[in-house]
C-alpha cells in the first residue's frame, strides 16, 4: 500500500500558522495603544495554533497507521 499524506490538512495547518503570524503581528502593533485588542488577537492566535497542531497530529497519526499496515 502506498503511503499518502493528507495535503489538504497540511495546507489547512499552514493557513492556520499564517493567520497566527498575522494575529501576533496585530497584537504587537496594538500592545501599547489597545491592550484589549492585543489580548483578543493573542487569544485568536492561540486558537489558530491549536487548530494547526490538531491538523498536523491527524496527518501524523494517519501516516503512522498507514505505515503499520
Amino acid at each position: 500500500m502506498t503511503q499518502q499524506i493528507n495535503v489538504d490538512q497540511l495546507n489547512q495547518a499552514k493557513a492556520n500558522v499564517t493567520l497566527t503570524q498575522n494575529l501576533l503581528n496585530q497584537a504587537i502593533e496594538k500592545s501599547a495603544s489597545d491592550p484589549t485588542l492585543a489580548q483578543e488577537a493573542i487569544k485568536q492566535a492561540a486558537n489558530e495554533i491549536a487548530q494547526a497542531q490538531t491538523a498536523v497530529s491527524q496527518v501524523q497519526s494517519a501516516f503512522i497507521v498507514q505505515k503499520s499496515e
